[in-house]
């Protein structure tokens, strides 16, 4: 084989070898990993947006919490199952990040959540002076449960277990369902937001 052929096939081997990358590469059907822990929030959600008054009577509004990270899960006092698991799960995560992140439960059961029961559910899970309660009526609560996709709790339907990580911007990021959530997943999302 002459050197004019020996280059022309090699030529040719390269072409292909680069075609065949490319359709690879167009045709992969393995979904790109995520860096976050929890599931990654589709793009193009609006920042959040709520005035609600938390345990002790004081306004607290999503603009006023931007800045850092803030997790947000969805709650009611009274619950004896998912609650607690999720509040303690936070904790934990708070214990990793200190003043770095910010923890705002809203409530999902706003007939039975009262500012004494917030107050209650904070102390007995070592949240109280570390996270905030918001309470509300149906009315105020309802555009905060449709901005989340929260379904609330009522007679017929188990409330969203839902816990979801706000940027700095106050945009949803990343959410943990309650059988995923735990202190050192939320840890690690609220620090990549951080960073």
């Amino acid at each position: 084989m002459s050197r004019l052929h020996l280059a022309a096939a090699t030529v040719v081997a390269i072409a292909f070898a680069a075609v065949i990358g490319l359709y690879a590469a167009r045709h992969d059907e393995t979904p790109a990993r995520s860096d976050f822990d929890g599931a990654v929030r589709p793009a193009g959600i609006a920042p959040a947006r709520f005035a609600l008054r938390d345990q002790d009577g004081r306004t607290v509004t999503a603009s006023a919490l931007r800045g850092r990270p803030v997790i947000v899960s969805f709650l009611y006092t009274h619950c004896r199952d998912t609650c607690p698991l999720i509040a303690d799960q936070v904790r934990g995560a708070l214990d990793h990040l200190g003043e770095r992140a910010r923890y705002v439960a809203i409530s999902v059961d706003p007939a039975g959540d009262t500012p004494a029961s917030a107050r209650a559910f904070l102390f007995r899970h070592a949240l109280n002076g570390r996270a905030s309660f918001l309470l509300g009526t149906p009315s105020q609560l309802e555009p905060v449960w449709r901005q989340f996709g929260i379904q609330p709790q009522t007679k017929e339907t188990e409330h969203s277990p839902s816990t979801v990580i706000l940027d700095a911007r106050g945009v949803q990021r990343v959410g943990f369902t309650a059988d995923q959530i735990t202190p050192e997943g939320v840890a690690h999302d609220a620090r990549a937001l951080i960073g």
